[in-house]
């Protein structure tokens, strides 16, 4: 493939405003001999018209069904769960490989399609590290919303909507005036995966916010558990990414076990996984409703949002699309063995559907 077509689909889920190509990006990948169609989108963080700016091609919303046969279908987040078959090759987070039911269903309707999935989950470079991640931004807003869930508690309250914020000073500014009633008694936090992308930007937002931070990784998880220190910490924030060796981290009876511990942030949010550490709830939080409440006296709430970045989207996305942009340059010819690698993972899963 020499001259490969990229097209950009609208995202069509609710509160998904972030896009994996910037204009700029794109005027890149066509300045090399790609063809880049960028489906519109009133909800988009980045305008239409910017793209039409840089010679993208505009299609209509939701138009991806009838792309050409050769055109590589690029989103982020999850398709319509419609059960059509999936002929084309797409670019997006499947979260089909663990286990996931509405996964097995994703993989079964490429397998009728004949398409292929290419997940950005599993874009890695030679040393098996991924090639983009949203994981810091994920990290900075699960934080907050977590905090956010801490002072509802401090209110007697469960946590209410949230929403975007146009930058990270903004979200910072809002939860400081949230929590400076009840700083007097500060809560702390304990970062499972404290050294990566994730941690990183949870540990900054407390920080941010004057919570004491303990940060652990590998080698603090390394004698595989109990991990009562959890349950000693006011916030623990789940930020790795599971797979079978992972141990539990939170235990199914935690809720009742004398405890400190007030707020889970998963921000890894794998519920649905078979490899889920925070064994305490089983289905994710949302926008409307950020906080699952599993124990009551005292509280203990779960929040597990599946798209955080969202909630800082223009800065979420530059900073992915900038990340991606040389991984998707090579489509045109995969010298670096990240697509190949992608693909070879989706036929090995495919082949036990």
């Amino acid at each position: 493939m020499t001259t490969p077509h990229l097209w950009v689909r609208a995202e069509q889920r609710d509160n998904e405003t972030r896009v994996g190509l910037t204009p700029e990006g794109a005027a890149e990948l066509l300045a090399v001999g790609f063809s880049v169609t960028v489906e519109a989108s009133d909800s988009r963080v980045i305008a239409t018209d910017d793209y039409a700016k840089v010679g993208c091609t505009i299609a209509p919303a939701y138009s991806w069904p009838d792309a050409p046969a050769d055109a590589i279908i690029f989103g982020l987040k999850e398709l319509p769960e419609d059960g059509t078959p999936l002929p084309h090759r797409h670019i997006m987070f499947g979260h089909a490989f663990k286990g996931q039911s509405a996964g097995q269903a994703l993989l079964k309707r490429f397998k009728a399609g004949g398409g292929t999935l290419l997940d950005l989950e599993y874009l890695t470079d030679e040393t098996g590290r991924r090639v983009a991640a949203f994981g810091y931004w994920a990290g900075f807003a699960g934080a907050a919303v977590a905090l956010k869930c801490w002072a509802a508690q401090q209110r007697g309250e469960v946590a209410g909507p949230v929403t975007p914020y146009p930058n990270a000073d903004a979200m910072k500014d809002a939860l400081r005036r949230e929590l400076t009633p009840f700083m007097d008694q500060a809560p702390d936090a304990l970062i499972i995966g404290a050294l990566g992308r994730v941690g990183t930007g949870a540990a900054d937002l407390c920080k941010a916010m004057d919570v004491s931070v303990t940060g652990w990784d590998m080698a603090e998880t390394a004698h595989g558990g109990p991990y009562p220190e959890i349950l000693d910490h006011t916030l623990f924030f789940n930020c790795i990414l599971a797979g079978p060796n992972t141990p539990p981290f939170v235990r199914p009876d935690a809720p009742t076990a004398p405890r400190k511990l007030r707020v889970i942030g998963d921000v890894a949010c794998d519920p649905d996984s078979d490899f889920n550490p925070v064994q305490v709830y089983d289905k994710t939080t949302t926008w409307a409703e950020p906080a699952l409440r599993v124990h009551d006296n005292p509280p203990l709430d779960v929040t597990a949002i599946d798209n955080l970045p969202s909630m800082l989207p223009l800065e979420s996305a530059q900073d992915y699309a900038g990340q991606l942009l040389p991984t998707l340059r090579s489509l045109a010819g995969d010298q670096a063995g990240v697509w190949a690698r992608a693909e070879a993972t989706f036929a090995k899963h495919l082949a036990t559907v």
